[in-house]
């Protein structure tokens, strides 16, 4: 059942690889970011929305409603405005690294609120996975002006990887309460108002609007629809390290569709995140 698991994690990594290569669809065609980021949540809502109401999946007790707000507010809104501010204050490749510090964050929120056990091999994991990450964002030749990194640079990108980390808290939290659709109702519409208020509209041609719905159904609904059924089988420590597989999925996508290619240090961190990946996979099938 723990390979089961994988699967479902691996599954969602390969969806989630894919946003970066719709997303650059949908700037081309003259989308801001922060626009993308709030249709994804509405489209995404719709689905979500609408899948939980064939399966009479709706309910919502009173006691979660704080909890729910939370999720939605910072896992969400939040996500998406520090990330961007990362990238603003300190670049692309900065703000990458910092916010794949989401593993470690998990590792740490799961032992307090999930009460997982923190192991060698979860560490040891988390250690490859960081420097993987790492190696891809600065091989990659992401521009820099060669400044100083300023402290709202490293606050801002620490914030997105912290903000990020939630997704798996929260949903191994509420796993066994609600169905990912019945919890993403309430969540994408709350993150898409949060979204709101930085959103400038725009007009969309057929492509923009093929790139937005991709990114819903696909990176989206798809993706967290496996990665939520594979938290069923799998701890968040385990699950959050093995979903770092994105990176390298959305690496291999951008260099068959955009022509994207990596430096030697990229591919060789790419190569440190699998090996992160299938020493997790190991240990899972000898417990």
């Amino acid at each position: 059942m723990v390979f089961k698991g994988y699967v479902f994690i691996v599954a969602a990594a390969v969806l989630w690889g894919m946003i970066g290569s719709f997303s650059r669809l949908a700037f081309q065609e003259g989308i801001s970011p922060m626009e993308v980021a709030f249709w994804r949540a509405l489209l995404a809502w719709i689905l979500f929305g609408g899948h939980a109401m064939l399966r009479h999946e709706v309910s919502l007790h009173q006691k979660d409603i704080p909890n729910i707000l939370v999720f939605g507010l910072c896992g969400v809104s939040l996500f998406y405005f520090f990330y961007q501010m990362a990238v603003k204050q300190g670049g692309a490749a900065l703000a990458a690294v910092l916010l794949y510090t989401a593993p470690a964050w998990v590792i740490v929120l799961s032992r307090i609120v999930l009460k997982e056990s923190i192991t060698p091999t979860k560490i040891l994991a988390m250690v490859l996975t960081l420097i993987g990450i790492s190696a891809i964002s600065m091989g990659k030749g992401s521009s820099h002006d060669g400044s100083p990194i300023s402290i709202s640079a490293i606050v801002f990108g620490l914030s997105s990887g912290f903000s990020y980390s939630l997704y798996y808290i929260f949903g191994k939290y509420y796993t066994g309460r609600y169905s990912s659709y019945n919890l993403f109702l309430y969540v994408l519409p709350i993150g898409a108002l949060g979204l709101l208020p930085w959103v400038t509209f725009t007009a969309k041609t057929p492509t923009a609007w093929l790139a937005l719905i991709s990114l819903a159904i696909i990176c989206t609904y798809g993706a967290n629809s496996c990665y939520y059924l594979g938290l069923k089988y799998l701890d968040a420590g385990r699950a959050s390290i093995t979903a770092t597989l994105e990176p390298v999925v959305a690496a291999t996508v951008a260099y068959f569709w955009w022509g994207e290619v990596f430096t030697v240090q990229s591919y060789m961190g790419s190569a440190v995140i699998l090996s992160a990946v299938i020493l997790m996979i190991r240990s899972g099938k000898r417990q």
